[in-house]
């Protein structure tokens, strides 16, 4: 006799089921105890240990029998104590203590504790979406899961706090009521700095709007204090509300990593934009991720919202450079010898540096202490095709007294939420065009594809003229023509303008300090 059961592993952001097949053994097999098959980890392996002790101390009989335990597919390496439940499940009924009829009606995933008790596990969301897509009835996973799950309509999710209340649910013995979906909404306030509570800088300010109006990656340029770091941890305020699909995805990611708890303040999903700030001394896997076991890193956790990295010339040169392709295709890759993963990585990166070493180079009031080789040196830690895939480039000037000691006021935040406003009007056009388009992958004007850009950006005479010349004065790439173009596009999306004016585009070519050498204040 063959039980069968079903749990869930996972592959990036993708659930995968795992068929738990359990089987008895006659007694003059070579085996000594039941075991495990199937490319288990460690943890898999010492579930066993678990399972026994939590069955005992549900009050359910020993199991005697010699037991054999397949995770299929076989070729798949399984890890984590995810499974304990599921195996522990398969385990009663092949002693007979439990029915198998409603075995292939649920996922079931759990951690178990020696007396039975149920812990919570990762990626849970990703399961939902599983069980739903794969026609099972619902999903019996720990309680404490369950309302991130729930978000999920047309599938049961059964959130239990014991092995017992898995193993008489299943047995029919007891009720368990499935748990009420959760309603997605997005939340207007989150603490932490605001806009309006940034002194000055108002050309910093609008250079801001217009990268979160279109999602396009920016650069802040200047001396230590000019507000650089504050600027960057304010960006939240202004950032277009998530859509449903965009919460789905971002949860899926930190319920993997194990982060979902930090964010969504037990709402089931994550509905608000997350500012990721690594300090500067992460490493190349811990930026994009990695590891024996591949997990999410920071440009995966920032997906759908901002990273920022700041003092950008001190993060090592290689994790830097893997950076390049995800912000161009939005996703990363991870690669190992037995199996390859994709993780999702739609962030905007906002970076903040100094000019030199010291910190001073054009400043107005202060000497600047460094000699043009180690100001050189210091420059060239950014590489010219990375600083080709930033938008915006901005130079910040230091605050003169007036503008540090105005006080905040109603005006102020009158005009972040008018910046607010204009910011999801903007994303509210673009999505509209894309749709109309049948470009159903593309969310913001950082991502219009090359092949679109004639089509989406159209280029009066006049715009081609100012265009061609910076192009020849400043000897700019191809890649930045086109960002030059995404961003006058999105210029005009924030001012309502249905076709991009001359003046939109000069605007959208100041932003590119870097490219032109001229980042003084």
């Amino acid at each position: 006799m063959v039980v069968k059961g079903y749990a869930a592993a996972l592959s990036g952001v993708e659930g995968i089921v795992v068929t738990v097949e359990a089987s008895s053994v006659p007694f003059q097999s070579e085996m000594s105890m039941t075991s495990i098959i199937g490319l288990p980890d460690h943890s898999i392996k010492e579930s066993l240990f678990r399972c026994v002790s939590a069955i005992e101390h549900s009050g359910y009989e020993s199991i005697r029998q010699k037991q054999i335990i397949s995770l299929s597919p076989a070729n798949l390496r399984k890890e984590g104590s995810g499974y304990d439940v599921s195996i522990a499940i398969a385990m009663l009924a092949m002693s007979f203590q439990i029915p198998e009829r409603l075995l292939n009606q649920y996922i079931v995933m759990g951690e178990l504790a020696l007396d039975g008790q149920v812990k919570p596990v990762k990626g849970v969301l990703s399961m939902a979406i599983l069980a739903k897509k794969e026609g099972y009835k619902g999903l019996i996973i720990p309680k404490s899961n369950a309302s991130e799950a729930s978000v999920i309509s047309d599938i049961d999710v059964i959130g239990i706090e014991s092995l017992r209340d898995a193993a008489e649910f299943l047995a029919e013995r007891k009720q368990i009521t499935p748990t009420k979906k959760q309603k997605f909404h997005t939340k207007t306030i989150k603490p932490g700095p605001q806009f309006a509570d940034v002194r000055g800088q108002q050309t910093v300010k609008r250079a801001l709007e217009i990268a979160c109006a279109g999602g396009h990656n920016a650069i802040l340029i200047g001396p230590p204090g000019a507000g650089k770091t504050m600027l960057a941890h304010s960006i939240h305020s202004i950032l277009p509300p998530m859509t449903l699909e965009e919460s789905l995805e971002t949860t899926q990611i930190h319920s993997i990593s194990g982060t979902l708890e930090t964010y969504n303040n037990q709402q089931g999903l994550i509905t608000q934009r997350i500012v990721r700030s690594p300090h500067h001394t992460a490493s190349h896997t811990a930026l994009v991720g990695g590891g024996a076991y591949p997990m999410p890193g920071e440009i995966s956790l920032a997906h759908n919202g901002v990273l920022f990295l700041d003092e950008l010339p001190e993060f090592q040169r290689n994790a830097l450079e893997s950076m390049r392709q995800p912000l161009e295709e939005k996703e990363i890759h991870l690669s190992r010898t037995k199996l390859s993963v994709r993780y999702p990585s739609n962030f905007m990166l906002i970076a903040s540096m100094n000019p030199c070493p010291c910190g001073y180079y054009n400043h107005p009031k202060v000497d600047c202490t460094c000699s043009p080789g180690s100001i050189a040196k210091y420059l060239s830690k950014i590489s010219g095709p990375l600083l080709d895939r930033i938008d915006i480039h901005i130079a910040i000037a230091p605050l003169d007294f007036e503008e540090l000691t105005h006080a905040p006021s109603a005006t102020d935040q009158e005009l972040q939420v008018a910046i607010q406003q204009r910011v999801k009007n903007a994303r509210i056009t673009q999505t509209a065009r894309f749709q109309s388009l049948n470009i159903p992958s593309v969310h913001n004007n950082s991502q219009i594809p090359s092949k679109n850009l004639t089509q989406i950006c159209a280029l009066d005479s006049a715009c081609k003229e100012l265009l061609k010349h910076a192009m020849d004065k400043y000897n700019l790439s191809a890649r930045a023509y086109h960002r030059i173009i995404r961003v006058a596009r999105t210029i005009a999306d924030v001012e309502n303008e249905i076709t991009i004016q001359r003046h939109h585009l000069a605007e959208a070519i100041q932003y590119r300090c870097l490219d032109k050498n001229t980042w003084g204040m």
